[in-house]
């Protein structure tokens, strides 16, 4: 697992992704806080949170 997670980066990447992109960060980055994910699902399109939940099952 990775310890120094440069979260303003992932941040950055996160903005400029495509939805399914942003699934794929959103799931597979480790190391965050509970606070910098909840930062990330600022900038996911709240429509599509059921594809988010589908893809943390």
């Amino acid at each position: 697992m990775e310890q120094n997670v440069n979260f303003e980066a992932v941040k950055e990447q996160f903005k400029n992704s495509s939805l399914d992109e942003q699934i794929r960060i959103y799931t597979t980055t480790s190391g965050l806080t509970v606070e910098q994910f909840k930062e990330l699902l600022k900038y996911f399109p709240i429509q599509h949170l059921d594809k988010l939940e589908k893809a943390m099952a």
